[in-house]
């Protein structure tokens, strides 16, 4: 990966373990990769990578360095909410960069598109997608070859999806965070979309929950499927009485105006794809699986309009 510059800034949490931060850009700068990285450990405040306004600054100059193409959160965790009405969206566009994460960052995906139209990318961050002992070469493959394009191709594996062949805008991510944005400034409209959801330690119901929020709220209208990641983390209870995922499941596919298909690789897993935010993407599902193509993004050769 000669040639290719990331910018790194931890607009959410600080790294668990600063040592492993240092091991990880190591690997990135023997793969020929230039790191240039904006998070000072010593400025971690609280659970978080800095106080606010030094978080904000470490954002904004990993958008203004000239020979960076590629913005990449520390972390996700929690953060990016305290900087919404401070960040300058339009500057971020202009700065044809090239912005990655996934998780809390799902906030400034959704704010970037609401402000300006443009595109990121929900895909892999430093921790711990660049840090682990053993790299999982699905994850590190899936970013490359996505941001190489011109087209990027995610295989979803389950049985029991709906057949389907539908297109749309591909819009998502963690749903806590959608859920949150939902009434504010930030909260883009996609229509005509194809929505995929992640989420880690949210019970079944929760997850129903903020899908009937969505619901009730208009967000779903028009939408051509919903695409589930993973959804784990969480605890059954004996008094669930037999309330689990796949009952919420069934529910959901009897009451959601659209298709929901389960086995996105995507969330907080070892083996994620990545996701550009905003591309053109057709799903096409069979009885194994789906197939979901994604064009029309920006990728490393050719710059965000």
């Amino acid at each position: 990966m000669k040639n290719i510059c990331i910018a790194i800034a931890a607009p959410s949490g600080a790294a668990l373990d600063d040592a492993a931060v240092a091991r990880g850009i190591a690997r990135l700068e023997e793969g020929g990769v230039t790191v240039h990285n904006y998070y000072d450990p010593g400025d971690k405040f609280q659970r978080f990578g800095g106080t606010g306004a030094g978080r904000l600054a470490q954002l904004e100059a990993a958008a203004r360095d000239p020979d960076a193409q590629i913005v990449m959160a520390l972390r996700g965790s929690y953060g990016i909410s305290r900087l919404l009405p401070q960040i300058d969206f339009s500057m971020m566009a202009d700065s044809g960069k090239l912005f990655c994460g996934y998780s809390d960052f799902t906030a400034f995906h959704m704010g970037l598109m609401a402000a300006t139209g443009r595109q990121s990318f929900a895909g892999p961050m430093v921790c711990d997608d660049f840090i682990r002992d053993e790299p999982v070469g699905y994850t590190l493959d899936q970013f490359w070859q996505c941001l190489q394009g011109p087209t990027h191709r995610v295989r979803g594996m389950a049985t029991g999806n709906p057949l389907v062949d539908v297109e749309g805008t591909l819009w998502g991510g963690n749903l806590a965070m959608l859920n949150h944005l939902v009434g504010t400034p930030y909260f883009a409209r996609v229509p005509h979309g194809i929505l995929f959801l992640e989420d880690i330690g949210e019970h079944p119901y929760r997850i129903e929950r903020m899908l009937l929020q969505l619901l009730y709220a208009g967000v779903l209208d028009g939408q051509r499927a919903i695409v589930l990641g993973d959804v784990s983390g969480y605890r059954l209870a004996p008094f669930d009485n037999g309330y689990d995922f796949d009952a919420m499941l069934a529910y959901l596919r009897t009451t959601l105006p659209m298709p929901i298909l389960t086995g996105l690789p995507f969330g907080h897993v070892k083996e994620r794809c990545t996701l550009p935010f905003g591309g053109r993407a057709r799903l096409v599902s069979d009885d194994g699986g789906f197939d979901l193509t994604v064009t029309d993004y920006p990728t490393l050769a050719r710059p965000t309009r």
